[in-house]
């Protein structure tokens, strides 16, 4: 496997729909105002979050099951910024909609402006043939209420090219969170 740079990531995402929208370079100001940075970065691409999330809530005491999740769960809102509870939890979803390449693995990871105010996005690979929308997890460790920010960056996407082509893709499974284009829960 080979780390890919913004060369091949610009070529893929515009030759090959690999990123919809795709912003080719890094963006840090929108119309004068300071943002959390996103787009096309050295080895990765920086991935805006929707203005789409769900906030953890106990307001119906439901246990969190991956088996058997409850909605209620949530609280859904549609927002410019969402404020994710102390030592809790939100979902949320890409402004970008992903085509992963067969032959290519990616990586989810947060950025580190976040991270340095204890808010932590869950790293999470993409698969080969995976396409979709992300659905993001994103945890406030602190004892504060945390801010997020929709349409900037939230986390960074690393791609790295197999040597070889797998045998069996995400989409020859099926996989259960193919072409998701909503935040999409858990399914066992």
């Amino acid at each position: 496997m080979s780390l890919q740079s913004d060369r091949w990531i610009r070529k893929m995402a515009l030759e090959q729909g690999m990123i919809e929208p795709f912003t080719d370079g890094q963006v840090r100001y929108v119309d004068g105002e300071k943002v959390i940075s996103y787009g096309l970065s050295s080895y990765g691409y920086d991935l805006r979050v929707a203005d789409e999330f769900k906030v953890f809530t106990n307001l119906h005491n439901s246990i969190v099951d991956p088996k058997n999740f409850n909605e209620n769960a949530f609280v859904h809102l549609d927002a410019d910024t969402c404020i994710i509870p102390p030592n809790s939890f939100a979902l949320a979803r890409s402004v970008e909609y992903f085509r992963i390449p067969r032959n290519v693995l990616t990586i989810c990871i947060g950025k580190s402006t976040y991270a340095r105010c204890g808010i932590i996005v869950n790293v999470t690979p993409f698969e080969p043939e995976w396409e979709g929308f992300v659905t993001l997890e994103i945890s406030n460790t602190t004892p504060l209420p945390a801010k997020i920010y929709a349409n900037e960056g939230l986390a960074q996407v690393i791609f790295y090219q197999a040597a070889e082509t797998c045998e069996i893709s995400y989409a020859d499974r099926k996989g259960k969170y193919m072409g998701q284009t909503r935040i999409t829960l858990p399914v066992a």
